[in-house]
């Protein structure tokens, strides 16, 4: 249950600024390019790392070294959220943009440090499953704050939808001052200068530290990579965007969320390491599988009657292997944290999991146009056999969760 109820709290506010803002704007009559900008307002997401070691090396009086800086971003989301919506986008978009960059700065602090207490809070062995729970609820919450934004067709203001949307970050903060503050054996940095210079001293002193971040850039891109060009690929194939919305966002999110969780409960059986095998070879096997719909004949009868079915099935399974993998790879770079440094090294970690995705992503275009939709996805399957080669160095198949641990 806490691994729900902050899973939501960290997925809630993601979206605020990622899709609510730019529908206000829209309706707003905000122009079209301005919108496009606010994307960049983002960035504290993905340099989270450089004030991470605050996070460790300074403990507030209150709750504790996590809790305590748990509460202090939630209540600074909670202020941030309800104050944009008292501005008007088409007359004052300064403090708009002021507001939006505090929410995301608020919001990549909380999960610098709810990622933290999910490492230290959690068991090895439950790590996994406990992932898999959180990963599902961060969706949750990302559909209820989108799905908030629709009162204004029951004639709410967006004033009042934030306010609203304020109200809601009420579910962390109960969370936070209900649970208890994770006990550690490790002692915390007692400085800031060592929360800054150890976590990464740490982490490169350890045999085979190089590998780890190169598996960390590896594992998914092929994934990461088909993963860019679904929605082009499925309306390309013929299909309408009201069939791409019902398999892709309607079945394809059920595969997703059933992934993740089936995910951390085989990983409880399994362990760490046998699982990045297993879930990692699926994804490529589902990434192929586009390349086998390019290849049927159009023209039959089977494609006529049951493409949709065929589609389907192909997508569930897709968005399954995905779910499972994400599981397992974010269970692995947690596990990868020192207990002493965890803000730091998972922020760390986490960054460098998003550059695969801009920049590997960002080609798939060029790819798919010069090389056919069939060459691009068997390539995109194939890029995922240098992440599950390196598993022969820091993941071997019988290697235990604990083993994994150790080898920090």
């Amino acid at each position: 249950m806490v691994m729900f109820f902050f899973g939501f709290s960290s997925g809630f506010p993601y979206y605020i600024i990622k899709d609510v803002l730019k529908i206000w704007m829209t309706e707003s009559n905000v122009d079209l390019a301005t919108i496009g900008l606010f994307s960049a307002l983002g960035l504290p997401y993905t340099l989270k790392f450089v004030w991470s070691p605050l996070m460790d090396g300074y403990v507030p009086r209150f709750l504790g070294r996590r809790r305590g800086w748990i509460l202090i971003a939630q209540i600074g989301l909670m202020i941030s959220i309800a104050l944009i919506g008292q501005f008007d986008p088409s007359k004052t978009l300064f403090w708009i943009v002021f507001m939006a960059l505090c929410i995301n700065f608020f919001g990549a602090s909380q999960d610098i440090s709810l990622d933290a207490f999910r490492r230290e809070y959690l068991s090895s062995n439950e790590l996994g499953f406990g992932t898999g729970v959180w990963m599902n609820a961060w969706r949750l919450g990302m559909y209820v704050s989108v799905g908030l934004s629709l009162l204004t067709g029951l004639r709410f203001s967006w004033a009042s939808i934030h306010i609203i949307l304020a109200l809601m970050m009420g579910i962390g903060i109960l969370t936070t001052l209900f649970v208890s503050e994770p006990e550690i054996e490790e002692a915390p940095p007692v400085s800031i200068k060592e929360a800054v210079t150890e976590p990464f001293l740490e982490f490169f002193k350890r045999h085979g530290a190089l590998l780890i971040l190169l598996f960390i850039l590896l594992y998914k891109i092929g994934d990461n990579m088909a993963g860019a060009m679904t929605i082009p690929f499925i309306l390309k194939m013929g299909f309408s965007k009201a069939e791409y919305f019902v398999i892709v966002k309607g079945i394809g999110m059920f595969g997703l969320f059933g992934g993740v969780i089936l995910g951390g409960s085989i990983m409880i059986r399994l362990g760490i390491a046998k699982s990045l095998w297993v879930f990692g070879i699926l994804q490529a096997v589902s990434t192929a599988l586009f390349a086998i719909l390019v290849m049927m004949d159009h023209h039959s009868v089977i494609w006529m009657n049951y493409r949709q079915i065929v589609l389907g099935g192909i997508v569930g399974f897709e968005f399954f292997s995905t779910g499972l993998g994400q599981a397992a790879y974010a269970t692995y770079m947690a596990i990868q944290t020192n207990k002493r440094f965890t803000a730091t090294q998972y922020a760390l970690l986490t960054s460098l999991m998003a550059v695969p995705g801009v920049f590997a992503a960002s080609v798939t275009g060029f790819m798919a146009k010069y090389l056919g939709w069939e060459v691009f996805y068997i390539l995109c399957a194939l890029f995922a056999i240098p992440g599950l080669l390196l598993l022969l160095k820091i993941a071997p198949w019988n290697t235990s969760n604990e083993t994994l641990e150790a080898g920090r």
